[in-house]
C-alpha cells in the first residue's frame, strides 16, 4: 500500500494529475480528466479523493497543488504575487476548507504584473522547478501553450513576463473560422511551418495578410490540410516572435512545454537566430512542487 509523505497536484483546466511522494521520490502517479473547467467549487474535493483516497491513512497528509485549481472559477481563488519576485512562496499558499480531515491542501499563488497588466497561474511552478535545477540562469523562459508566456529570469527572480494568446487564436481560426475547411485538426507540415514563420518573424503584418490566402490556396492550388496547418501555425508563431523580439534577441532562451509544440517554437527561434533550447515541462512541474513541499516542511 502506498503511504506518501505528501501529495503533489497539478490541476489544469482539462486535466488533474497527482503524485504520491516520499520526499523527492515518486511512489505512484495518477491522472483524470476532471480538470477545473468541468467542476464546481464543491466538486474539487471529491475529484481529488477519487484519485488519492486510498493513499490516505489516519494522519493528515500535505497536498501541494498548482494550476487553475487556484483560479477565480476554481476550488478557491489563490492570490497573485507581484513581480519581481521568486517564482514560488509556499507560505502564501491558500488553504481551502475541506471536509476530509486527512487532507491538508495548499494551493500555490500565481504571479502578476502591473505594467503591462498580466497574470500567470501554474507556469510559476515550472519556472520554480527550472530555477531549482539552474540557479545561475539569466535569460528568458518561453512556455508555449494555449497562452504562451515569455518570462524574464535573473538572480533567481521572475523580473517580468508577457503573455501571447497564440495557441487560442490558432484553435479559434482552425476550428471556428472559414479556415476550418482548410486546416481542421491536421498536424502542421514542418517545411510549410518554417517558411511561414520566417516570413512573419521579419514582418508581423504577414500574419493578418496571409490568413485568407490559405483558404484560397486550398481551393485553387491544392494546398493540403497539413500544409495549411503548417502555414497557419507558422504565421501566428512568427508574428509572436516578431512582437517578442526584445525578450529573446541576444538572450538565452529555454523553451518549456509539451514536446511537439515546444519543438515548433525551438525550430522557429533557431531559424530566427536565437540561442534556444528545449526542456520537458512535465518534469519541471514536479520539481517545482517538490521545492514548495520542501520549503513548507522547513517551516
Amino acid at each position: 500500500m502506498v503511504s506518501p509523505d505528501w501529495i503533489a497536484v497539478d490541476w489544469g483546466t482539462t486535466r488533474l494529475r497527482v503524485w504520491a511522494m516520499q520526499g523527492s521520490e515518486v511512489l505512484e502517479h495518477r491522472a483524470s480528466d476532471k480538470g477545473m473547467g468541468s467542476l464546481t467549487p464543491e466538486g474539487f474535493e471529491p475529484a481529488l479523493l477519487e484519485l488519492v483516497g486510498d493513499w490516505l491513512g489516519d494522519l493528515p497528509v500535505p497536498v501541494i497543488a498548482c494550476g487553475m485549481v487556484g483560479a477565480r472559477t476554481g476550488w478557491v481563488e489563490a492570490e497573485y504575487r507581484p513581480t519581481p519576485c521568486t517564482p514560488l512562496d509556499p507560505l502564501r499558499a491558500t488553504r481551502p476548507v475541506v471536509r476530509d480531515p486527512r487532507l491538508q491542501v495548499h494551493i500555490l499563488p500565481g504571479l502578476s504584473q502591473i505594467d503591462p497588466p498580466d497574470v500567470l497561474r501554474g507556469e510559476e511552478t515550472q519556472i520554480a522547478g527550472f530555477i531549482a535545477q539552474n540557479p545561475d540562469f539569466e535569460g528568458t523562459l518561453c512556455l508555449p501553450g494555449t497562452h504562451c508566456k515569455w518570462v524574464r529570469v535573473a538572480n533567481g527572480l521572475v523580473e517580468g513576463f508577457h503573455t501571447f494568446m497564440t495557441g487560442e487564436v490558432y484553435a479559434l481560426l482552425s476550428r471556428q473560422s472559414v479556415l476550418r475547411l482548410t486546416v481542421g485538426d491536421a498536424k502542421p507540415d514542418l517545411p510549410s511551418f518554417l517558411e511561414a514563420s520566417a516570413q512573419a518573424a521579419t514582418n508581423a503584418d504577414m500574419a493578418a495578410a496571409g490568413l485568407f490566402p490559405l483558404r484560397a490556396a486550398a481551393l485553387l492550388n491544392g494546398l493540403t490540410p497539413q500544409q495549411g496547418a503548417g502555414r497557419l501555425s507558422g504565421l501566428l508563431i512568427g508574428a509572436e516572435l516578431a512582437a517578442a523580439h526584445p525578450l529573446w534577441h541576444g538572450r538565452r532562451v529555454i523553451i518549456i512545454g509539451a514536446p511537439e509544440l515546444s519543438a515548433l517554437y525551438a525550430q522557429a527561434l533557431t531559424q530566427a537566430g536565437a540561442d534556444a533550447q528545449q526542456m520537458d515541462g512535465g518534469e519541471l512541474v514536479l520539481a517545482g512542487l517538490t521545492a514548495a513541499a520542501s520549503a513548507l516542511t522547513r517551516t
